[in-house]
């Protein structure tokens, strides 16, 4: 289907747009940027603005003015009113698929969001922070630069993150701390009760090797993290 984009809205250059997105009124989309399907993109919204970095530069993107290295945005995400995604200065700003960012959302340069991941309004998340696939990120949490936060986890409402956040953990307070295990969250990936118990000592990190018998995209997810983990 053929994009609906409100005559209001900007769109800069180097913008690479797919197919059936919305796009609504006066939003400023600026290059270089690339945009995959079926992604709803409300009012307001400015993507591809300058990153906030003190030796940044500061170009007009909706005057056809680019430099850098850009966003790149997947396929079927909802950004609602108010959001900025600002674009990266050493590599482009990356929000994967089927997230869910909310009013006021803020993703700044160099971020990387993977996919089904809610974003709830007004979440700052500052530069150069990684937020793995399924994490939920609770009404107006501020998060720190560099943080990781992991796959499943969930951020309560007005956290402080100023540091990594556990895969499948329960996070929250200023400054936060981890209060648990996100057992709802194991049980949507398909974990029986055995399985979690299991899995416990891993994510509260007493045991170092992931248990066996876990769904196999769980499995893959958690080697991942912990792959990283040892990279760093």
């Amino acid at each position: 289907m053929a994009n609906r984009i409100h005559e209001t809205a900007i769109i800069g250059a180097e913008v690479e747009l797919g197919d059936d997105n919305v796009i609504g009124p006066y939003t400023v989309i600026a290059g270089p940027c690339r945009i995959g399907d079926g992604n709803f993109i409300g009012p307001h919204v400015s993507i591809g603005g300058p990153a906030e970095y003190l030796s940044a530069p500061h170009v007009a993107g909706w005057d056809g003015e680019v430099e850098g290295p850009g966003v790149v945005i997947g396929d079927r995400n909802r950004i609602r009113e108010f959001v900025t995604i600002n674009q990266g200065v050493t590599d482009a700003t990356r929000v994967g698929n089927d997230n869910y960012v909310m009013g006021r959302a803020h993703i700044a340069h160099d971020c990387v969001v993977d996919n089904n991941v809610v974003i709830t309004s007004a979440v700052q998340i500052a530069g150069h922070c990684h937020v793995w696939s399924g994490s939920n990120i609770g009404l107006g949490t501020v998060v720190h630069q560099g943080v990781q936060i992991g796959p499943g986890a969930m951020v309560g409402l007005g956290s402080a993150i100023r540091k990594e956040v556990g895969a499948f953990t329960i996070t929250l307070g200023n400054p936060a701390r981890t209060t648990g295990v996100n057992v709802i969250g194991l049980q949507r990936r398909g974990c029986s009760e055995e399985s979690i118990a299991a899995l416990t000592g891993f994510l509260t990190g007493k045991e170092q090797e992931v248990p066996a018998g876990l769904p196999e995209e769980l499995t893959t997810l958690l080697k991942a993290w912990t792959q990283r983990a040892e990279q760093h």
